[in-house]
This record gives C-alpha cells, sequence and structure tokens, in this order.
C-alpha cells in the first residue's frame, strides 16, 4: 500500500489562553521633574532650618542642633506616610473621605477644650505634649481637599446649583474654617476658605454663586479682624510697617532688614545677624527672610522658581489625570502647597498681611511637613495611573 494516502495528522488546538482579569489601568514612570522640585525644596528647607533656629536652640535647649534634629524625624515619618500615598490606588480612599473629614473636625474641637488642647503663645493648635504634639489643623487641609474631591467628583453638572451645590460645600469649608480661627489661626483659616473656593471654581461653579458665599462672610471676617486690636494692628501694618517699627510692624521691618542686607549673593550661610532674636520666628513662619539674608535675592528667586516648578507640574498631571475624582484631588493638594506659599512670601516681603503661615518644605514644623510631603505623593500617584494604550 505503498500509494496509499496518508492520514493526515489531527490539527492542534491552539493553546487555551491564561485567564487574567481585564486591567484598565497601568502605572506609568512617576513625574521626575515634581519629585526633584520638592527634594530641592526640603533640602533648602534642612539646611536653612538648621541654620535659623541654631541660636535658638543653643540659648533655649543648649543644642545647635536641637529643632535640626527634630525636623529630621519628622521628615523621615513624611517620607514613609508619602511612600504609603503613593503606593497605595488612590480611587479606594474615596470611601474614607466623609470618616477622615468628621475625625479632623472632632480634632479641631478637641484642641480648644482646656484639658485636651496645648496652648503656646496664647493659641491652641496642637494636641499631645512637647514634641509628641500635632497640629490638627495642618491635617484639616488635606481631609478638607479629600472630602470636597469625592464630593465634587460625584457632583458633577450639579455645582452650578447655588442650593444643591454650591451651599452644602461651602458650609462644610465654612465650619472647618471657623473652628480654625477659634484658635485663634487665621492664617491657616483663610488658606482652608481659599483651597475651598478654587477647587469649586475649577469644578464649575457660578462666579457670582461664589461671590454670594464671599460676601455672606464678609461680617464675620471684619468682626474677626477688628474684634481684637492686636490683630487688626498686625493685620494692617503691612500697609505701613515703619508707622509702628517697636510694636505691631517690628516682624516686617525686621523681615525687610534681613531681606534687603542679604543684597544679590546673601551675607554666607550661617552667616545671619537678624537670626540672634532680631527677627521673631525665624526659623517658621519669617524662614524666608533668612534665606534672603544668607542666600541673597539668588536664593529667594531660587526657592521661588522650585515652587513655580512645582505648580506647573502639579497642575500637569491634574489636567491629565483619568478621572474627575483624581483631577479634583491632585487639584487641591496643588492648592494646598502653593496658595501657602505664596502667601507666607507676601507676608515676609510686607505684601500681604502678617499671618502664621509657615513656608511648605522650608518653615520648622513636623505636622505641616508630613501634610505636604503626602499632598505631593497624592499628586504624584494621580500621575501614575494611566489607562491601557493611553
Amino acid at each position: 500500500m505503498r500509494n496509499a494516502a496518508r492520514i493526515a495528522p489531527p490539527p492542534r488546538l491552539p493553546r487555551k489562553p491564561e485567564h487574567r482579569p481585564p486591567r484598565a489601568y497601568e502605572s506609568a514612570p512617576p513625574d521626575a521633574i515634581l519629585f526633584i522640585s520638592v527634594a530641592c525644596l526640603v533640602a533648602i528647607g534642612m539646611v536653612m532650618v538648621f541654620s535659623a533656629s541654631s541660636t535658638t536652640a543653643y540659648a533655649v535647649h543648649h543644642d545647635v542642633a536641637y529643632f535640626f534634629k527634630r525636623q529630621l524625624v519628622w521628615l523621615f515619618v513624611g517620607c514613609f506616610a508619602a511612600w504609603g500615598a503613593f503606593r497605595i490606588d488612590y480611587t479606594k480612599l474615596r470611601a474614607f473621605a466623609p470618616a477622615l473629614f468628621v475625625a479632623t473636625s472632632l480634632a479641631l474641637v478637641a484642641v480648644l477644650l482646656p484639658h485636651l488642647g496645648a496652648s503656646v503663645n496664647g493659641s491652641r493648635r496642637w494636641l499631645g505634649i512637647s514634641s509628641l504634639s500635632i497640629q490638627p489643623s495642618e491635617f484639616a487641609k488635606l481631609t478638607l481637599v479629600f472630602f470636597l474631591a469625592v464630593r465634587l467628583a460625584d457632583m458633577g453638572e450639579r455645582i452650578r446649583s447655588f442650593s444643591r451645590g454650591v451651599v452644602p460645600l461651602l458650609a462644610a469649608v465654612f465650619v472647618v474654617a471657623l473652628l480654625i480661627q477659634r484658635e485663634p489661626d487665621m492664617g491657616t483659616a483663610s488658606i482652608i476658605v481659599a483651597i475651598g473656593f478654587i477647587m469649586l471654581f475649577v469644578a464649575g461653579a457660578r462666579i457670582p454663586h461664589l461671590l454670594v458665599g464671599i460676601l455672606s462672610t464678609a461680617p464675620f471676617v471684619v468682626y474677626s479682624i477688628f474684634a481684637h486690636s492686636y490683630q487688626r494692628e498686625r493685620i494692617l501694618a503691612f500697609l505701613n510697617p515703619w508707622k509702628d517699627p517697636l510694636n505691631y510692624g517690628f516682624h516686617i521691618v525686621q523681615s525687610l532688614y534681613a531681606l534687603g542686607s542679604g543684597g544679590w549673593w546673601g551675607v554666607g550661610l550661617g552667616a545671619s545677624r537678624e537670626k540672634f532674636f532680631y527677627l521673631p520666628e525665624q526659623y517658621t513662619d519669617f524662614i524666608f527672610s533668612i534665606v534672603g539674608e544668607e542666600l541673597g535675592l539668588i536664593g529667594t528667586l531660587t526657592v521661588v522658581a522650585l515652587f513655580i516648578i512645582f505648580a506647573t507640574r502639579a497642575v500637569n498631571i491634574a489636567m491629565r489625570a483619568e478621572d474627575r475624582f483624581g483631577y479634583f484631588l491632585a487639584l487641591g493638594c496643588t492648592a494646598l502647597i502653593v496658595v501657602q506659599a505664596f502667601i507666607n512670601i507676601g507676608v515676609v516681603t510686607s505684601s500681604w498681611p502678617v499671618t502664621g503661615v509657615p513656608l511648605p518644605f522650608i518653615s520648622f514644623g513636623g505636622s505641616a511637613l508630613v501634610v505636604d510631603l503626602i499632598a505631593v505623593a497624592l499628586i504624584a500617584n494621580v500621575g501614575r495611573r494611566r489607562r491601557i494604550g493611553s
């Protein structure tokens, strides 16, 4: 049967593909420029905290690196928290936003209670004791951003309604701002309100509705400023600090001395004269003045440029977000940092009324540094989430 036709072998069946759940998203590389700008700001901050606080640290604690070491500990805590915020799927955090908002509001109430809140220089802003204290108002900024991002993402076009959109969200903003103002902390309260209005504006709220919200709070703001003479004088001192250079205008006058004496290149790192108990709050709210004195105009412009680079990259990430919640979360975290930075710079240059607002990443303060680093990590988290094929 040599000529018999050979029987063809059966066709090989294709291998059954392995069952895998469909992936709608994938991780993109993190934004390197965003991280580099923040890393530079943090590095400048650590150096300047050591320099600006050394005289006070030695006089009070007999250790020139006392505040630097505390800030270093908080930096490690902030980096660890930021790493967790960067790695987690940020969309899973939506469910926790209401609980975090309520918890932070309760913490703001607890600060005002005599046996719970710690009083420093007449302000009740801290919970805890000594170096273990935290500042709930700093965390309130972040939890408010979370809460508004969730609500705005779910609300959609309803934000254009005054009664169903703007009023409920502004009520939440004003409640937090009122609790913070009671500490008193007008600077952080103003930042809370600014963040709220920015997020509502970019969400599509009508400008007349926002103006109504501003006008409705104007009497309370005026009362808060003029009810106490020291607040009124501090707020108005920026118009003419030389009118009372030894009292209410003292902060601004000494800040301008520091900035002016720095010239182009500064007097040299560590060589500040204003930090020898001339300039108050020289390593917290007015640390930018020490930057100008020691590093000169070049140093201050470098800091401003780094904040502009950060803001540009962060807004770009928000605009490319793959979902509405990520869009509002990234924009809110950007506003949290950028608004605070330029208010602080405005204060120390006598371009803005004096308010107790630290400079993000640079001023001494553990709670603020942790919150700012978490905010950056969340922005980067939004940027790394991409649809497959996009």
